[in-house]
């Protein structure tokens, strides 16, 4: 199977149509915690709020339309906390298993080490998605704990694992040398 090149780029408000339509399938807003029937309005107002100092909104364009997306969302509400981002993707069905997710990964953890001043970045993901808690682990993300019962998807209480990533090399200062 040939795959299309993608183009993965800052999203934007009118955006909203392609996301929508995406996170309609069922396959795809059922292995996330979001709910049936999105619509533009819903989706355009979100991708048109404010947002903190180092959150970072991305998407995949294939083919001239958006077929992911994935951000970092800093938990600006808790002081104590600025330095932690929690982490959001999502792929369309028919982009699944062409590499995008990984991009999109790749992308956000990049920025996250050497330029968005976070220490953890944090996730929650459903306990049988096999497919998304292997990229993670690839991300260097680690389980960290089970929750029971923890979400509702299609009429059943599924169990969700909370996965975190703390930065592999935190920045530190190095004092320059002064010759002496």
């Amino acid at each position: 199977m040939t795959q299309t090149p993608y183009l993965i780029r800052p999203t934007r408000p009118e955006d909203a149509a392609d996301i929508a339509a995406y996170m309609a399938d069922p396959a795809v807003f059922g292995d996330l915690l979001q709910l049936p029937h999105p619509t533009e309005a819903q989706w355009r107002e979100r991708l048109s709020g404010p947002r903190a100092g180092n959150d970072l909104s991305l998407v995949a364009e294939q083919g001239g339309r958006v077929v992911a997306s994935a951000g970092l969302f800093n938990q600006r509400a808790q002081v104590r906390r600025q330095h932690v981002s929690a982490l959001g993707i999502s792929v369309a069905t028919p982009a699944q298993g062409q590499g995008i997710g990984r991009a999109l990964m790749s992308a956000l953890t990049d920025y996250a080490d050497r330029w968005g001043h976070i220490l953890r970045i944090e996730l929650s993901v459903f306990a049988d998605n096999t497919r998304a808690i292997a990229l993670y682990e690839r991300f260097g993300f680690v389980r960290e704990g089970l929750h029971r019962c923890h979400a509702l998807r299609d009429g059943v209480y599924v169990d969700t694992l909370s996965m975190a990533r703390l930065h592999p090399n935190p920045p530190r200062w190095v004092q320059p040398h002064r010759p002496g």
